[in-house]
């Protein structure tokens, strides 16, 4: 079985790693995004699945528009089975869809969740379940036919780094499982009027405020460890729990400090703040910052 894989994060290259090692399928070609520069020093690094990919002598392709003519005649050029697509970041075009069957594994119950970040979207709405859609690709943005889905549970306090691995997981699972029964299954097409959709994650997005305890902390768990959550202030909020979600308080107070925590109010519920990071300086724990700032009980975190 000859496979065109196409993905760039993490999540695709646990998926690219499970078709690699699994017997009597071929990687025939990686097409993943460009190098990007990272960091202050803004270093040119590779996406992860294309150090994957030359790691196992695997051809790799980064062309910056998947539509171009050029990359279409490339790409159809190169005989497969199957494409299978994971958090790749362009929409294929047609001649492409035509080339083989395409199989896009999406991070969510589609048609929930459809668009660029639907594992933060999942943790953003405080959802129980989620799970990963196998499905067949079209023109549209992950609304193709679903070949099959594999839920699993989210904790109440899950992080996105935990909940990204274990979706991970599934996917490896699902893809093998889709690739080695292909013509058992009989695709259905997706409930258009239950769609909803999520886009790319912006570090505009991690600005919090002490509105609302349960809102903070999922943006908390969907944010670390990036964009990260911070105040309007710049501070940022690196270690939090939630205490409870529907007690009434003023907003920002310190209702009470401890020896490795405070107790801050929200307007709606209160969270326990463990560390945070004042803007240019290193993480502290958070005693240390309002002995800083001379504040405590009564007092507002800022």
């Amino acid at each position: 079985m000859k496979i065109i894989f196409m993905g760039t994060p993490d999540y695709a290259g646990h998926i690219l790693e499970k078709i690699i090692t699994t017997k009597d399928m071929e990687v025939v070609a990686v097409y993943t995004q460009p190098d990007k520069p990272v960091g202050r020093k803004k270093i040119l690094t590779p996406p992860v699945v294309k150090t994957i990919a030359l790691q196992n002598n695997i051809s790799v392709y980064q062309p910056e528009r998947l539509r171009d003519v050029e990359t279409i005649n490339e790409l159809k050029n190169i005989e497969c089975d199957y494409i299978v697509v994971a958090a790749y970041g362009q929409i294929l075009p047609r001649e492409i869809l035509e080339h083989a069957p395409c199989i896009n594994l999406h991070a969510s119950i589609l048609p929930h969740y459809r668009g660029a970040s639907p594992i933060q979207q999942t943790l953003l709405n405080g959802d129980s379940k989620t799970g990963v859609t196998a499905m067949l690709m079209d023109e549209g943005l992950d609304t193709g036919d679903i070949i099959k889905i594999k839920e699993i549970d989210v904790g109440e306090n899950e992080m996105a780094e935990s909940l990204f691995e274990r979706l991970s997981f599934a996917a490896c699972e699902l893809t093998i499982d889709v690739l080695e029964n292909f013509d058992s299954f009989t695709p259905t097409k997706q409930d258009n009027s239950r769609a909803s959709y999520c886009t790319k994650i912006t570090k505009q997005d991690g600005e919090v405020s002490f509105e609302d305890a349960s809102l903070l902390f999922n943006k908390y768990r969907a944010f670390t460890p990036w964009p990260g959550v911070y105040l309007a202030s710049g501070l940022k909020l690196k270690k939090i729990e939630m205490v409870e979600k529907e007690s009434q308080n003023m907003s920002g107070e310190i209702l009470h400090v401890d020896r490795e925590s405070i107790v801050v109010g929200c307007k709606k519920g209160t969270i326990k703040v463990l560390s945070v990071q004042p803007e240019s300086k290193k993480e502290m724990d958070i005693l240390s910052y309002i002995n800083g700032k001379r504040v405590g009980v009564a007092d507002t975190l800022s």
